[in-house]
């Protein structure tokens, strides 16, 4: 068989075409020569090798095909050899990415009122709420340590995921001994019963959390919600129903991850895309964190898991203001998620026609050669080993390549999809390290 592409002719062997193609099928209609253009060599090889490897894939017989769409090193990525200075590449690709991704048009920061302000466990918190263009109000804490005059080095922290949408800011944070027994658990499996954001808060930093687009104060509301009904949801708010019980929230999770599609594809047609909106929304809450006078603005960081780390993927790749980041539980790559986990993720994690130009790891990349630190968990269910240990190689390859080795550490620790006490401990430290 005679495979014609771009580069020239190449041979390839019959009985191997019908392998990396699954087309064993349609043996009858392969008799003969036939020509198929527009594939190069790479591609071919890209196919070849996944076909050794492995026969199947979450979209079966397409995968080797659709990693083959994917160019080995991406022509915005900083590895490609095309890109010398570091200047020149990180303004086109900085710009591609933001035009991808494709936020909301920028506001100017809203009026902050601050409805509580209290003392607990040595901490100053104050309650916060703020009011955007769209949407109901955002609801926020600041932590910092009690009694401390002089501006602090801050972090904003970015709470999870974890398919839990009626919680926002409250899953990594703790305000009362009073907690609810959802959020206990969730810290106690997510976190070793650790509210992360209060912990570094008395290391020495303002620490702002704010409920994130589509979660706890900013959630969708079923109430407002028409032509759609999956079941009873009971966590409407109303003078006649708890919307605390646990098992309404539970009812109102369930939903809310049954709506995500929704909301993913009307966010499209809107031209924008959820990790653009979540990237002005978490900018928004910088720009109030930086304009605090209890606040150095030079010395800010973030970070978070899961969704907390998708978020740190996106805010600080795109924000110089953050100058450090500690991503926890989401790094991996691009054929990780094309070939063994896409159905493990939110709709939140994916820029249509990104993945042309950079791989996953080089969108948070694109901050070098400011602080970067990767947190991952051996047996995490939600990626591949091997996919994490590639994002790692191409991450050290960027900061190598940007003279700034330094500046990038990756740790990888045994047991589930967590960030536990040594993990947290192991991110304070990079976080007083560089701030």
């Amino acid at each position: 068989m005679k495979i014609e592409n771009k580069e020239g002719p190449e041979k390839m062997p019959r009985r191997a075409f019908l392998k990396t193609t699954a087309y064993t099928s349609a043996l009858p209609l392969l008799m003969g020569e036939h020509y198929i253009t527009g594939i190069s060599s790479e591609q071919i090889k890209t196919i070849n090798n996944f076909s050794m490897s492995s026969e199947k894939s979450l979209i079966g017989g397409y995968g080797p095909w659709a990693v083959s769409l994917l160019p080995k090193v991406p022509p915005l990525s900083f590895r490609n050899d095309k890109w010398k200075d570091l200047a020149s590449w990180k303004k086109q690709a900085l710009g591609k990415t933001m035009e991808l991704v494709s936020s909301p048009p920028k506001v100017k920061a809203p009026a902050v009122t601050v409805v509580n302000k209290y003392v607990y466990d040595g901490l100053e918190i104050e309650e916060l709420t703020w009011q955007m263009p769209y949407g109901r109000p955002t609801s926020a804490i600041l932590l910092k340590p009690q009694g401390v005059s002089k501006p602090l080095p801050a972090v904003l922290g970015l709470h999870d995921h974890a398919g839990k949408k009626y919680f926002g800011y409250r899953k990594i944070v703790k305000t009362s001994d009073d907690q609810h027994p959802l959020l206990k658990e969730h810290q106690e499996t997510n976190y070793e019963g650790k509210a992360w954001a209060n912990e570094i808060a008395k290391r020495g930093y303002v620490v702002l959390v704010n409920d994130a687009f589509a979660f706890g104060s900013r959630r969708v509301f079923y109430e407002d919600v028409k032509g759609l009904d999956w079941g009873e949801v009971k966590t409407t708010g109303k003078s006649d129903i708890d919307p605390e019980k646990s098992e309404n929230i539970e009812t109102y999770n369930t939903w809310s991850s049954e709506h995500e599609h929704v909301m993913s594809k009307s966010l499209f047609c809107a031209g924008t895309t959820w990790p653009g909106v979540f990237l002005s929304e978490d900018q928004i809450a910088l720009d109030i964190l930086s304009a605090r006078k209890d606040v150095d603005s030079n010395r800010i960081g973030c970070g978070g898991l899961s969704g907390g780390g998708l978020r740190t993927v996106y805010l600080a790749g795109l924000d110089p203001r953050i100058k450090c980041a500690v991503c926890v539980g989401f790094m991996t790559t691009w054929n990780d998620l094309i070939l063994n986990k896409s159905f493990n993720h939110t709709w939140m994690t994916y820029t249509p026609l990104l993945p042309q130009y950079l791989d996953f790891p080089e969108i948070i990349g694109l901050r070098v050669p400011l602080p970067t630190l990767v947190l991952n968990n051996n047996q995490d269910e939600l990626y591949t080993l091997a996919e994490m240990k590639k994002a790692d190689n191409i991450l050290t390859e960027v900061f190598k390549k940007a003279k700034a080795s330094e500046k990038y550490a990756a740790k990888f620790y045994d047991g589930p999809h967590k960030f536990d006490a040594k993990m947290q401990a192991d991110a304070f430290e990079w976080f007083d390290k560089w701030l």
